[in-house]
C-alpha cells in the first residue's frame, strides 16, 4: 500500500517536471535552504536569548516575533521538501537520515508548539525580566533538536 502510493507521488506531473527542468529543482532547493535559513535564524536568535546571551537586548519583542518567523521559515521548508520528496520519494522512505529528520523536525515542532503554551514562556513574551530555568532548559533543548535535524538532512545525500 505505502510503495503504490510513493510510485503515484514520483510518476505525478509535479515530479516529473521537477525532474526534468534544468531550473525547477535548483529553484525549489535553494528554496528550501532559504526556509531552513529563516527557520533555524529566528529559533538561534531567541533560544540564545533565553540562554542569557545579548542581555542588553529584551526578551519581549523577540519572543513576539521570531516565532512568527520560525512558522514562516518552516512552512516554506516543508513546502518545498515535500517537492523535493516528490523526485525520489521510495529512496527518502527508505534512507534512515531522512526519516530521522523528519522525526527530528516533528519532534522540533512540537516542542516548540508545547514551549509556547507554558506560563513561563506567556510570562517572558509579556514581560522583560528574567527567563524561568525550566525555559533555559527548553531553549538548550530547542537548539539540540533543530541542529540535529540539520545534521541529519546533510547525511541524507550521504
Amino acid at each position: 500500500m505505502l510503495d503504490v502510493a510513493l510510485t503515484a507521488v514520483e510518476n505525478s506531473a509535479l515530479a516529473e517536471a521537477l525532474r526534468t527542468s534544468r531550473t525547477a529543482y535548483p529553484i525549489v532547493n535553494g528554496l528550501h535552504i532559504i526556509g531552513l535559513a529563516v527557520l533555524f535564524g529566528s529559533i538561534l536568535s531567541l533560544d540564545l536569548k533565553l540562554l542569557g546571551l545579548f542581555p542588553q537586548i529584551p526578551v519581549q519583542p523577540l519572543a513576539l516575533y521570531l516565532p512568527r518567523v520560525s512558522a514562516c521559515g518552516l512552512g516554506l521548508a516543508a513546502a518545498t521538501g515535500l517537492l523535493l520528496f516528490s523526485i525520489q520519494p521510495r529512496d527518502y522512505a527508505e534512507n534512515s537520515a531522512f526519516l530521522i529528520k523528519v522525526g527530528l523536525v516533528l519532534i522540533g515542532t512540537a516542542h516548540a508548539a508545547w514551549v509556547h503554551s507554558t506560563q513561563g514562556w506567556k510570562r517572558a513574551a509579556r514581560e522583560n525580566g528574567s527567563v524561568a530555568k525550566r525555559l533555559r532548559v527548553s531553549a538548550a533543548l530547542s537548539l539540540s533538536i533543530w541542529s540535529a535535524a540539520i545534521l541529519a538532512g546533510r547525511f541524507i545525500a550521504f
